[in-house]
């Protein structure tokens, strides 16, 4: 039993310290911008440390009590190849998830196993010859596992004089590695990580490591202050609500305020969302970008086209809170996912009820997919229209119906209004890996299936769209919004990299004018502009800004467990358990780091940690939905 122990753990180190090695080696030019490889390596033999003595803790603990038991160390090499198995599966993963997501397996890991059938789908379609080679490399490694731990031969009897002093050592080492400090607190991704890449900073960690971390950490998910520090909730109230361009009213909704319409109109506009998928600036021609999108480029400029507009995060989650609910975002998961935000969670659709509008939400995929049934039906959307309710798609993909077959289901339901006015959040689904689409629509250049094929024909879909919008009645009755819900595979050598948080956005429809915003701007200022355009007083807690007023100069985004607060060219990025920092950012890539300017630190911090009260406070919703919640907490 205890030589078991002793192969595991480097049989272990050896695997975990190759693996680093060669992502290392992949990354290389990155890896040797940021000081080389032995930060890497170092913090690296703590992590496996911590992680191998998880692992091998109990039985190395037993052994000197049960080691001459064939049954206890039969066990235990049952558990090891276990162990093995888990580490290896979580190693191999890594690369394509470093392509995709440009960092170790984190959380959506864990989350995508929820949707298997989709996410297994877009796997084999897309990615079968890394799954036969990974299938093939696992049943390497669990043979070699078998070999080494399939040892069922006892080890001499210890007396217990010699077993006892033994088991105190062992037990004294166990809790040194695992632990991984004699300082305050045991360590954590942030005691390893050496730079201003994100992606570099998790490479010291093993992928197994990092998964349960992630997963470990959702217990405290809903509070920022554990994350980034706490501010006193009156502080932060007023900070983030001077920030929005109001003062905090009073009672338990302190950013509900009115918003009178700049636009008046004898009946108000009907509003479309359409968040299309993953459409990064840097495919979009009019913002700089790779010029896949002539009919947005060409509709950008018939329209309110903003050049500076920022998402708050990085995946579709994010995006659609913003735009749809106006909401910040956290270090937290997104509200849709969050189970206190499945009701009484203020969105445009529970507010725009209140002013006599239908709101529907159309996908093209399965709307359960990240919670968006629950979220959206038990918060004001009254129709839902999702892959089982299309008749006769013209194509589907592993992700759904194609934008296409969305689009022909929008202008189907703007075509017969209702007596009331609608408002419709349209979500495209196509431009997603493996990146599936309908031939004959448009003619690809090169290898069919890449995302740069995708975005054109993920553009041409919402060109034909809108050619038809512009020939209907209901387009003088119309006013649309065309936003991004986030960038494709963002990553890069940065704390927060802002380049792939630039997304198009832009206002068409009814009478607005063509004009080239270059504010810089958030998702989150776009629910409350809409709202003015379409000719509504109203009264909400959206901070965001109505740019139909002065408002705009600031951005706010999460980029994993960093965030990262843009207030015209000065990004202050908040770091787990870090002190801010402060840099000169100019665009597309250029960081110049500054002195921190200690006011602009607080502004980023209130708004970091404003999200996470609201939310815990059930402090965002309307004051007819307003519920207690259970145990509030300041920040």
């Amino acid at each position: 039993m205890r030589h078991l122990v002793l192969i595991f753990m480097v049989a272990s180190l050896c695997l975990l310290t190759l693996s680093r090695c060669l992502l290392a080696a992949w990354q290389w030019r990155r890896v040797e911008q940021a000081g080389g490889i032995l930060p890497v390596l170092r913090g690296g033999l703590r992590i496996d440390a911590h992680q191998i003595a998880i692992f091998a803790a109990v039985p190395a603990l037993l052994a000197p009590w049960m080691g001459h038991m064939p049954m206890a160390v039969a066990a235990t090499g049952w558990w090891f190849q276990f162990a093995w198995l888990l580490l290896v599966l979580l190693e191999l993963s890594t690369p394509q998830f470093i392509t995709e997501y440009d960092t170790r397996p984190n959380r959506l890991y864990i989350e995508y196993l929820r949707h298997p059938q989709e996410v297994f789908g877009m796997l084999w379609k897309g990615y079968k010859g890394l799954l036969i080679a990974a299938a093939v490399g696992i049943a390497g490694f669990a043979w070699m596992g078998h070999a080494m731990f399939d040892d069922s031969r006892p080890d001499w009897s210890m007396p217990w004089w010699q077993a006892l002093p033994a088991s105190i050592a062992i037990l004294a080492l166990s809790f040194l590695a695992i632990r991984g400090t004699l300082g305050h607190r045991p360590m954590n991704p942030s005691t390893v990580a050496y730079c201003g890449d994100s992606m570099l900073n998790t490479l010291p960690l093993n992928s197994f490591y990092n998964v349960c971390y992630a997963v470990y950490s959702m217990k405290n998910e809903r509070s920022a202050t554990d994350v980034y520090g706490g501010m006193d909730a009156a502080q932060m109230q007023q900070t983030v609500c001077q920030g929005a361009g109001f003062e905090p009213g009073s009672g338990e909704l302190p950013t509900l305020h009115a918003q009178p319409s700049r636009h008046p109109r004898p009946r108000p506009l009907n509003i479309v969302i359409i968040v299309q998928e993953s459409l990064g600036a840097q495919y979009v021609g009019n913002l700089g970008g790779m010029g896949l999108t002539p009919h947005l480029d060409a509709l950008a400029q018939t329209g309110w086209n903003f050049t500076r507009a920022y998402a708050t995060g990085t995946r579709s989650v994010r995006g659609l809170e913003a735009v749809a609910a106006g909401f910040p975002p956290t270090i937290a998961d997104a509200v849709l996912r969050l189970p206190g935000a499945q009701s009484n969670f203020f969105t445009l659709a529970q507010l725009l009820g209140a002013h006599g509008y239908r709101s529907r939400f159309i996908y093209g995929g399965e709307a359960h997919f990240d919670n968006m049934k629950s979220f959206f039906l038990g918060n004001g959307f009254t129709e839902l229209h999702d892959r089982p309710s299309f008749q006769a798609p013209k194509f589907v993909g592993t992700w759904g119906a194609s934008d296409e077959d969305m689009f022909d289901r929008l202008h189907e339901l703007l075509a017969a209004p209702p007596a009331q006015p609608t408002f419709t959040l349209a979500f495209s689904v196509s431009n997603h890996s493996p990146w599936e689409y309908p031939a004959g629509r448009i003619e690809p250049v090169g290898e069919p299936a890449t995302v740069e094929n995708t975005v054109r024909y993920a553009d041409w879909a919402m060109g034909r769209f809108f050619e038809q919008a512009r020939n209907c009645d209901y387009w003088q009755d119309t006013v649309f919004l065309v936003v991004a819900d986030h960038d494709a595979r963002v990553g890069g050598a940065s704390l927060v990299p802002l380049r792939h948080f630039h997304i198009p956005a832009l206002i068409v429809g009814a009478d607005v004018a063509a004009r080239q915003d270059q504010r810089l701007i958030s998702q989150i200022d776009l629910a409350p502009t809409l709202l003015s355009v379409a000719g509504l007083n109203t009264e909400h807690p959206m901070i965001g800004h109505d740019l139909t007023g002065q408002g705009g100069g600031r951005a706010m985004m999460q980029y994993s467990e960093n965030y990262g607060y843009l207030k015209g060219d000065q990004l202050v990025v908040l770091e787990p358990h870090k002190e801010a920092r402060q840099f000169h950012y100019q665009a597309p890539d250029l960081y110049e780091p500054q002195k921190l300017d200690e006011s602009l630190a607080q502004e980023a911090l209130a708004h970091a940690l404003w999200p996470s009260w609201a939310y815990q406070n059930s402090a965002y919703t309307l004051p007819h939905l307003l519920r207690k919640p259970a145990a509030a907490k300041a920040a």
